[in-house]
């Protein structure tokens, strides 16, 4: 437990003097969360800004990769990983394929439609970016020891969990997570 205060204290103090029958419990941690979010985001924009990437270009990579075998999906199987509308799939697999980082091939199963692929070239730039993401997520969370590391992942992975049981949709389990 610290003493210091964070956004997130002031955004409760003022609720709690302004409606102080609002119950702002939930507050302290999905407000945490929400600006959690997005400065891990603003910071691994930052790390993949020099390889002419961004995190939906990284995200797409990794999960081709994490494939293994030809590093092979269709847009459908990436798009339940990722969680992209059609339009910005098609847009994000247009901006990779123009970077030579995949290229669409046949699919094997349905000639009619096409899968993406990662390029050799695609390849060797994930493998070296991701190595520089998975460093950049430990160097974040330096600050906690191994068991409260554990603590937190579990009581996040719990939250995550009973978010998604109350409306939102989990991958199914045959296809690709979202990248780390």
């Amino acid at each position: 437990m610290t003493d210091k205060k964070d956004l997130v204290d002031q955004l409760i103090e003022d609720w709690q003097r302004e409606a102080p029958t609002l119950d702002t419990s939930g507050m302290a941690i999905v407000g945490r969360v929400v600006q959690l979010g997005r400065l891990l985001e603003q910071r691994v924009q930052a790390k993949l800004k020099p390889y002419g990437l961004i995190y939906t270009d990284f995200d797409l990579l990794a999960t081709l990769r994490r494939t293994g075998g030809e590093y092979c999906l269709t847009p459908t199987e990436l798009r339940q990983s990722v969680l992209l509308t059609s339009g910005a799939m098609t847009a994000a697999l247009d901006r990779l394929e123009g970077m030579g980082l995949i290229e669409r091939v046949r699919n094997k199963s349905d000639r009619r439609s096409m899968s993406a692929r990662l390029t050799p070239a695609g390849l060797a730039l994930l493998d070296k970016v991701v190595q520089i993401r998975f460093d950049d997520a430990n160097d974040m969370i330096t600050g906690l020891s191994d068991d409260e590391a554990a603590t937190t992942a579990d009581v996040l992975r719990r939250l995550l969990l009973s978010v998604r049981s109350e409306g939102e949709t989990a991958p199914r389990p045959s296809s690709p997570a979202p990248a780390l």
